[in-house]
């Protein structure tokens, strides 16, 4: 029965990712940079930048999802560990150019941000990957778990929106002296944090913690 739920909450999930997902990267595959919804400057090379992390920030959550979907990992363990390393991979390669993408922000809450996601996604995937190859399949399965969180802050930064543009009205009085769009603008500014945050203690209090107790029991 614990199995079933927890399948049931990972089609949820997987639903909700790409419903948030999707509709953000769709526009990116088209390679036009005017619809870019990230602020870009002179440099040729920033839009390629950002769409190649996109593209393998996308690798990395579809690839997230089949490493946890338990009938692949016991009826398919070679689909399971192919689907591990390109998750792996993906995230290098997309965790390393969010840090070259870091160079490119004119804000610094953004990009501290984005430089902290980005160092603590590489090293949850390095960790891991590097208990996997020596046969720590616990271990690796809580350093997974910790990475796929961090995989997912893409969406739950999106999904704390709401809540940040209502944070935002209730300090300002509702006045939003900077309009609708100084209040999206301040609200883009830590969604990230706010995501990682959120992402961070649902990992360690709800999905780690318990199964540590159930283990011990």
């Amino acid at each position: 029965m614990r199995l079933f739920k927890k399948q049931k909450s990972l089609w949820i999930l997987f639903i909700v990712s790409l419903a948030v997902i999707l509709p953000f990267a769709a526009p990116y595959l088209t390679m036009n940079p005017a619809v870019s919804r990230v602020e870009l400057n002179a440099a040729k090379l920033q839009f390629p930048i950002l769409v190649a992390h996109i593209g393998f920030a996308l690798v990395a959550l579809l690839t997230g999802f089949v490493q946890f979907a338990e009938p692949i990992r016991r009826v398919r363990p070679k689909l399971h560990r192919y689907a591990g390393m390109l998750y792996v991979a993906s995230v290098g390669i997309s965790g390393i150019l969010a840090v070259a993408l870091v160079f490119y922000m004119a804000s610094f809450a953004k990009a501290t941000g984005f430089l902290m996601l980005s160092g603590v996604w590489l090293y949850a995937s390095w960790q891991g990957y590097r208990h996997a190859r020596a046969g720590a399949y616990e271990a690796h399965r809580r350093w997974m778990i910790r990475s796929f969180g961090i995989t997912l802050v893409a969406v739950s930064g999106r999904l704390a929106m709401p809540a940040l543009l209502l944070a935002y009205a209730l300090l300002h009085g509702f006045s939003l002296p900077e309009g609708r769009e100084g209040m999206v603008r301040e609200a883009l500014e830590v969604n990230i944090w706010v995501g990682l945050l959120a992402n961070m203690i649902a990992v360690e209090w709800f999905v780690l913690k318990p199964a540590a107790a159930r283990a011990r029991s």
